[in-house]
């Protein structure tokens, strides 16, 4: 539902030079909501962020907030915060003073600017790192400083540009957590940049997909997953094959695919490889007319009845379960 204090981005284009990088998308992002911005590189995806914070000028079109113009306003005025990727820490700074450093620059008095980071470094669980410099806090350390950072000038709407990419995969997952947290806490709108599938299905409420400077498909991270518009969408989420004529196809999740072990129904195919992950395994199958297919089985059913390579096996799934795709 649309209300007074969504950001709209209205015939939005960046161009470099010749280059057409944002090819003028319109969109609504919901006030306090979580969205990922999710692409391969290239999609034009950082460009959008960038304009959105200020850091780039727009081509054409309008940035709207909360009912008011700001693609003319400077960064410093837009009711915005941008968190980047390098975190961008001053290392003569302390971890308090880096968090402070925006409201120094304002004019604001010492006192209040440092009671303000202090409440910040409280929020991200930062505290007792106050007194500390960059160099001596942990990857995670150092994001949880620049988050603070970037809220202290209590903005509107928090940018993020792939703010997990310099973490351990471990560290990522639990920060993940972290994020969606505060976002819930604060209940402003996050706008985060990422390239990976499993981070924009965890953590948004929207996921916005983008492809060579447009907009493929936006919705629930639930609705993008389980009911891909575009051949594009359906690759790039992965977990789905694509199956059909040229000019009718169709997406069916991989774990919705059934095997007929006799091969005397469905999709002839035979087995051309098993991987196993956690607990389900992972069937690659050559199915000649379709390419490639993949089905996911749980692992229970696989060992009750396991597949040899080179198997010949029928492919089948519900007709309830595949989606017609688009362009």
């Amino acid at each position: 539902m649309r209300t007074e204090k969504d950001l709209e981005l209205v015939a939005l284009t960046k161009r470099y030079g010749d280059s057409l990088a944002v090819d003028s998308i319109n969109h609504v992002f919901p006030a306090g909501g979580y969205v990922c911005l999710l692409g391969p590189s290239g999609c034009g995806k950082s460009s959008t962020l960038r304009m959105i914070a200020g850091h780039e000028s727009v081509t054409e079109g309008s940035i709207v907030l909360e009912g008011a113009e700001i693609a003319h306003l400077p960064p410093a005025r837009r009711g915005t915060a941008m968190m980047f990727q390098s975190y961008a820490l001053f290392p003569h700074l302390s971890v308090e003073e880096n968090v402070a450093f925006s409201l120094k620059m304002k004019g604001v008095d010492k006192a209040t600017r440092l009671g303000r980071a202090r409440e910040l470094l409280e929020l991200v669980d930062m505290t007792k790192f106050a007194g500390r410099l960059p160099a001596q806090l942990s990857g995670g350390q150092q994001q949880r400083v620049a988050l603070a950072r970037a809220l202290i000038t209590k903005p509107r709407v928090l940018l993020l540009d792939e703010p997990l990419s310099a973490l351990d995969p471990f560290l990522r997952v639990r920060m993940r957590a972290e994020l969606k947290k505060l976002q819930r806490e604060l209940g402003i709108l996050f706008i985060h940049v990422t390239h990976g599938q499993d981070e924009a299905l965890a953590l948004a409420d929207q996921v916005v997909l983008m492809n060579v400077g447009r907009i493929e498909q936006a919705g629930t991270a639930r609705d993008v997953f389980d009911a891909p518009r575009t051949e594009f969408v359906a690759r790039f989420m992965g977990g789905h094959n694509i199956v059909g004529r040229p000019g009718e196809r169709y997406a069916v999740r991989s774990d919705r695919v059934r095997l007929d072990r006799s091969a005397a129904s469905g999709l002839r195919a035979r087995v051309s490889g098993i991987e196993y992950q956690g607990a389900s395994v992972h069937v690659a199958l050559a199915c000649p007319g379709e390419g490639e297919l993949t089905a996911v089985l749980p692992d229970r059913d696989f060992f009750a009845a396991p597949l040899d390579p080179e198997a010949a096996v029928g492919v089948t799934w519900d007709p309830a379960d595949q989606h017609r795709l688009g362009a």
